[in-house]
């Protein structure tokens, strides 16, 4: 990751389904710490954790399901966005506020460092240079091992390069969400730093799993543009391409959507979440595939996924 000396998997764990943004009546603390489990034995050693999921309720799942295993854990947190439970998010990248968030991450987690501590958002009423120079602040005083930013641009990315060196960045990347591929994916890709892909399986759209479901009111796709009625009937074209390529492999369209996602670059992780060990294990399998160079054209020639992300 970058310039850090993390090692992480081919494939990591979101984290952020397990108590936030899904429907709750899903959600089992023993399920998930299982699932946490079968990641470590697996070698699937990142997670992927942030302070508003919940708010806080995600850090102390983790942490409660790593006592024991923190050495086999590469922990990924984050902070900047102010969450509540309906969704209504505000930023605050202030100084003080950064290191607030980490001493209270710290304590949730149960542990002594973060590994990769996450600027979450871009704070528009805190410089970034404050902001990115308080988390190099925590690198030097041992609280944290390295530091990343999320869904940040060129510009933003390269400043913050020029104070201390970025680990990895943080973005949805996925066969229907593609933005950042024309400029800050290229860069990643020159200068070694990690890029995590958040969403990589498109909110579990491209499963194939979801035709004609109804989201509970607690679900956070409920509310995005992408998962209307209309968008999703108009996105199963991309679904039925991955699946017919998935078909060829005797894999899952999971599985093909995750093998693209690998195939952007060395350092390009995605981190699909899941609350169930047997999904965990079919996204794990992934990265044992290897589609070929007629396959991702094919994929990469899909047409743009109907409706906004948000």
């Amino acid at each position: 990751m970058g310039s850090s000396d993390l090692e992480v998997g081919a494939i990591g764990l979101g984290c952020m389904g397990m108590t936030f943004a899904y429907d709750s009546a899903e959600q089992s603390e023993a399920a998930s710490t299982d699932v946490i489990h079968r990641a470590l034995d697996l070698g699937v050693n990142l997670l992927d954790t942030a302070d508003a999921y919940g708010p806080f309720t995600n850090e102390e799942l983790v942490g409660r399901a790593i006592r024991g295993r923190r050495d086999e854990a590469v922990i990924a947190t984050k902070c900047g966005v102010v969450s509540s439970p309906d969704f209504n998010h505000g930023r605050n990248a202030s100084p003080g506020y950064i290191r607030a968030s980490c001493e209270g991450s710290l304590r949730r987690l149960g542990i002594d460092v973060i590994d990769l501590y996450q600027l979450h958002r871009v704070d528009p009423l805190t410089p970034l240079e404050d902001s990115w120079a308080t988390f190099a602040a925590l690198v030097d005083e041992g609280k944290v091992r390295a530091i990343g930013l999320s869904e940040v641009t060129l510009d933003e990315l390269t400043r913050c390069q020029a104070i201390h060196p970025v680990a990895t960045v943080q973005s949805e990347l996925s066969l229907w969400t593609r933005e950042w591929a024309d400029d800050v994916l290229p860069w990643c890709r020159e200068n070694s730093v990690g890029f995590l892909a958040f969403s990589p399986l498109g909110r579990g759209f491209l499963t194939g799993a979801m035709t004609g479901r109804d989201f509970a009111d607690d679900d956070f796709r409920s509310k995005l543009p992408r998962f209307s009625p209309a968008a999703m009937a108009a996105n199963q074209a991309l679904v039925d391409s991955v699946t017919d390529i998935a078909a060829r492999h005797s894999a899952t369209p999971a599985q093909v959507a995750l093998a693209w996602v690998l195939a952007q670059g060395p350092r390009v992780v995605p981190i699909p979440g899941t609350k169930r060990v047997s999904r965990l294990e079919e996204n794990a399998a992934a990265a044992a595939l290897i589609l070929p160079a007629e396959d991702l054209r094919l994929l990469d020639e899909l047409p743009p996924a109907a409706g906004s992300r948000y």
